[in-house]
């Protein structure tokens, strides 16, 4: 398995995670906060910071996603690097293209 599709993995992942992760979160500060007491002055079993680690978590895993992004276009480039040199000096070595001159067709007109 290629380190791009390690890459690729580890990406779909993160962004699967990240969804999740701002699906929990209510715009209008409701969510899974407010049910374990972050919402109100009660403390549920210590959760108080519920929304803190939601905002945190959503921060982490948005700045993990693009370094991902960003590292796994450094291997997919890296690993084209070597093929496109071999294209390239096989380009070199070929000979140029040329399309044949077209010869016109003879004077008729003149005979008569």
């Amino acid at each position: 398995m290629s380190a791009f599709t390690i890459f690729l993995i580890l990406i779909v992942i993160v962004a699967f995670l990240l969804v999740v992760v701002i699906m929990v979160q209510n715009p209008k500060g409701g969510g899974l906060s407010s049910s374990f007491g972050g919402g109100g002055t009660q403390q549920l079993g210590g959760v108080k910071k519920t929304g803190d680690f939601l905002d945190k978590s959503t921060w982490f895993l948005a700045a993990a996603l693009i370094v991902l992004i960003l590292t796994s276009n450094l291997t997919l480039n890296s690993g084209n690097t070597v093929e496109s040199k071999a294209l390239d000096t096989n380009e070199a070595t070929e000979m140029p293209i040329t399309t044949p001159a077209v010869e016109s067709a003879p004077d008729t007109s003149s005979e008569n």
